[in-house]
């Protein structure tokens, strides 16, 4: 299941779940709304995994959590500690990063 943040409280979530994976996107990005479904299917393939969608504009403090300076940029977290981000429109790059944090 993916969680959408509605207030600026990404920090929280970080910190009370083990891992974490985020989609930071906008309403007017083409490449996040392509993403979004992809985002969704691994999800449901990670069922011990939070997954969260934020929007970059509406929460400026949720997005200092990681580089946001393209869209869409997913980022994980372990732990309450960031690990690593990837920009992409590519489900195969995403893919490997939500592969990189869950199999430590």
């Amino acid at each position: 299941m993916v969680k959408e943040l509605e207030q600026d409280n990404l920090s929280e979530l970080v910190s009370g779940n083990n891992t974490v994976i985020v989609q930071y996107s906008a309403t007017w990005c083409g490449n996040c709304r392509i993403m979004k479904p992809k985002f969704k299917k691994l999800a449901t393939e990670n069922e011990n995994v939070t997954f969260v969608m934020a929007d970059a504009e509406k929460f400026p403090e949720s997005r200092k959590l990681a580089t946001v300076d393209n869209l869409p940029t997913f980022a994980t977290f372990k732990n309450g500690a960031f690990v690593n981000q990837v920009q992409t429109n590519k489900f195969d790059v995403l893919k490997d990063l939500v592969n990189e944090v869950t199999s430590n």
